[in-house]
């Protein structure tokens, strides 16, 4: 549900306009002068402010700049004003506002304003594709929530990044679709012309790949880029391999850079914070390797996915597909074994059982069995092509255990998966 911000200092006008907003099927907030919006916005970004001229406080007009210049003014904003405040309504839409209503506002004039604002709104898409490269289990889900709440407040995005971990699949994720990504990998163009940047990123992002390495003269480059952002319908990308408080206690960051930034941070997860992925992704991983070099793919056996499950990754995602890159190119046929899978890490198996069955020994035994079972299901799944009926034969299930298996263990199943008894 659309949500709308009501700015104005009469409570009649108020009422009446929650009434008429709430029967239209708009969620509707509400305050009575510029220190109550202040609060508002910085609870939530609303999808639509409504925002009275002449209020006592302070007038709508230097509330809409305060917002502009903190790069807030994400949002369509639409003047209200009196008749003897037209032109200064007028002249707001030339600071940002979308338009302006004169009161007294027929009921049809507002309902069709606030459509156009929102039509405005919706016209353009926030994200292109989605973020399953970095996998499709629980962090992953909570990361694209907490990046998507972030865009939708118009913040700048400062993510805490470790080697390999996949900024680079954020950032093109983060970038709407058709619109211009800039790269910032030389950044003395932040410390001499900034604004440059803002104009050829003009409605899609600009991405600074390391803050820790900035000049004094680039941070102040940066933080102009990100207080004029708004007007460039532009988004910053900032992504930075240390905390921003350890910076700013070493004097490597600026106060007001910190500032801007410290509202929207975000971190991104280790792989082996997220081993429930790990089978996953090292499946489709490999064989995009394979695909890329047009030879028939291969697959890792089960004691080999368990070996990857069990690894640190200390390269994260980046040294996953290194690996894979290797494997696709060493010649051999049938599964993809453990030892080869060891022996490219540059791990030992000796800490396997006498079966060959590695121990996990760094997991309690109830996660370390979860583990091997969700590696195990996923490589039968993938091995039987996603068929069911399969995949329970070969493990010895019956298909209604399976079944509660899969979504036990939180296993992603191909929207072509089989169901039937007749494969």
């Amino acid at each position: 549900m659309s949500e709308i911000l009501v700015v104005d200092d009469e409570p009649g006008i108020r009422e009446l306009m929650r009434e008429i907003l709430e029967e239209e099927g708009y969620e509707v907030r509400m305050a009575e002068n510029g220190g109550t919006a202040r609060a508002a916005l910085d609870a939530k970004i609303p999808d639509l402010v409504l925002l009275d001229i002449w209020m006592p406080d302070v007038d709508g007009v230097t509330l809409l700049k305060e917002w502009k210049t903190q790069g807030r003014l994400t949002m369509p904003v639409v003047m209200m004003s009196g008749h003897g405040t037209v032109h200064t309504a007028v002249e707001a839409t030339r600071l940002g506002a979308f338009d302006y209503l004169e009161k007294p506002v027929s009921y049809k004039h507002l309902l069709e304003t606030v459509k156009k604002a929102m039509d405005s709104r919706r016209a353009r898409p926030t994200t292109s594709g989605n973020l399953d490269q970095l996998g499709e289990g629980e962090a992953t889900r909570r990361l694209t929530q907490r990046l998507n709440l972030a865009i939708s407040a118009g913040l700048p995005l400062l993510l805490q990044t470790h080697p390999g971990a996949g900024e680079e699949i954020i950032v093109q994720y983060l970038t709407p679709p058709d619109a211009a990504l800039i790269r910032v990998d030389s950044p003395g163009i932040l410390a001499d012309r900034p604004a440059d940047l803002l104009t050829q990123a003009k409605g899609g992002v600009v991405f600074i790949p390391d803050l820790s390495v900035l000049s004094n003269m680039q941070q102040k480059g940066l933080a102009l880029l990100i207080a004029r952002r708004a007007e460039f319908a532009a988004r910053v990308i900032v992504a930075c391999p240390q905390p921003l408080q350890q910076l700013l206690s070493q004097s490597r960051l600026t106060q007001e850079l910190h500032d801007q930034l410290i509202h929207a941070v975000v971190e991104l997860p280790t792989l082996r914070s997220r081993r429930e992925d790990i089978p996953g992704l090292a499946t489709r991983i490999l064989e995009n390797a394979f695909a890329r070099l047009l030879i028939p793919p291969r697959q890792y056996s089960v004691a080999a996915l368990a070996v990857l499950s069990n690894y640190d990754w200390p390269g994260n995602l980046a040294e996953l597909e290194a690996l894979a890159g290797r494997l696709a190119l060493e010649s051999g046929e049938g599964p993809v074994e453990a030892e080869t899978v060891a022996g490219m890490l540059g791990i030992q198996t000796a800490a396997a059982s006498p079966g060959g069955v590695d121990l996990m020994l760094h997991l309690p035994l109830k996660e370390a069995r979860d583990a091997f079972e969700k590696a195990y299901l996923e490589a039968l799944l993938s091995q039987c092509g996603w068929a069911m009926s399969k995949t329970a034969d070969r493990a010895g299930l019956d298909r209604t255990n399976l079944y509660r298996k899969v979504k036990q263990l939180g296993i992603e199943t191909p929207g072509r998966e089989k169901d039937t008894g007749t494969e």
